[in-house]
């Protein structure tokens, strides 16, 4: 996988990981929370990982609760917002990335803290980019 997708994926995670801390539930652990019948039945069997899970209960469509349906739809449009808002901040970061945050290892939001920890660096279209996806440091649990 090259490196610029690794950014991007992990520019999700991180702003995933601040609107997650916002928010008590997010609408992906509700949905995961509401189909837990419907997995259990139909997909207990699946291997996580590479939305197998997603394609299981989408086979099951006709059998799965309005409830369930209703809250993998809202966690899938999250999912989407939050990809668009990662494009956005790595279209207009991407020079800042490359030069401050490169050699930044991934993972648990350590690109995103970068990115901020040399937000007075960046370009004014980088700085409107992180204020419009409303990146946030991820604090440790510990």
């Amino acid at each position: 996988m090259k490196k610029a997708t690794l950014m991007l994926i992990v520019l999700s995670l991180t702003i995933l990981g601040a609107a997650g801390a916002a928010a008590q539930e997010t609408p992906l652990e509700k949905a995961v929370e509401a189909c837990q019948p419907e997995i259990e039945a139909y997909c207990n069997q699946v291997t996580l990982g590479g939305g197998r899970l997603l394609a299981c209960l989408y086979a099951h469509e006709d059998k799965i609760s309005g409830r369930c349906n209703w809250l993998l739809y809202e966690g899938i449009t999250e999912l989407e917002q939050l990809v668009a808002a990662a494009t956005h901040l790595a279209d207009e970061c991407w020079d800042e990335l490359e030069k401050h945050c490169a050699a930044v290892e991934m993972g648990e939001g350590r690109v995103g803290t970068c990115l901020l920890e040399h937000r007075a660096e960046v370009s004014e279209g980088c700085d409107k980019a992180i204020d419009d996806v409303g990146l946030e440091m991820v604090e440790d649990e510990e």
